[in-house]
């Protein structure tokens, strides 16, 4: 990530760690048999440290990293003037999911079983993906010099939400190879080509 130190790439991990150990252990054990203290063991840190990232388990669990919104938003921003719009996103969404590792895949597979056991998860996943999105609603009503209230920013942002779920829904198939950047650029492409006809129709 751009201008990302030491320390801010230490808490990435940790918050990954911690993450991954709850998701681990909810999986093995079921949700309500699982305490913060046994995640941060599982994670080599303190329930201290724990409750510097997350409120508790259920957010440790299904709970979005909360600088990926604000973090796309700038993205968008930020992206070269000449640009459109719709460029933008996809520049700065395929800018986030390159920093996702190869192997996550298992890990998102894994969490998903898990917040379909759990009711209390899915409703926790989704006020995270609308708050990302409130985030990229606001980088592009920036970026096109419009109120993010305008129909054009919170249009462009659901799309490419979808887009992004698509994708992930692609990549979850284990009889489609194709990476996850992969998807998300040929979703995005479809999205600025415009639906009104499949491809090569």
């Amino acid at each position: 990530m751009n201008g990302e130190g030491l320390r801010d790439r230490k808490k990435r991990q940790t918050r990954a760690a911690l993450s991954r150990a709850a998701l681990t252990l909810a999986a093995e054990r079921g949700l309500d048999h699982v305490t913060v203290e046994d995640i941060s063991t599982a994670a080599g840190v303190s329930p201290r440290t724990f409750f510097n990232y997350f409120a508790g388990k259920e957010e440790a669990v299904a709970g979005p990293d909360p600088e990926v919104g604000p973090r796309v938003g700038r993205r968008v921003v930020e992206q070269p003037v000449g640009s459109t719009a719709v460029d933008a996103v996809k520049a700065a969404l395929l800018a986030e999911v390159a920093e996702v590792p190869t192997d996550e895949r298992d890990l998102w597979l894994l969490r998903m079983r898990v917040v379909q056991q759990h009711p209390v998860l899915l409703a926790r996943l989704f006020a995270g993906g609308e708050e990302a999105e409130r985030h990229l609603v606001a980088g592009i009503a920036e970026r096109v010099g419009l109120d993010a209230t305008d129909l054009y920013p919170m249009l462009l942002a659901a799309a490419a939400g979808a887009a992004c779920r698509v994708a992930f829904t692609r990549w979850f198939d284990p009889d489609d190879p194709r990476p996850l950047a992969t998807l998300l650029a040929d979703a995005l492409d479809l999205l600025s080509a415009g639906l009104a006809n499949p491809p090569n129709t």
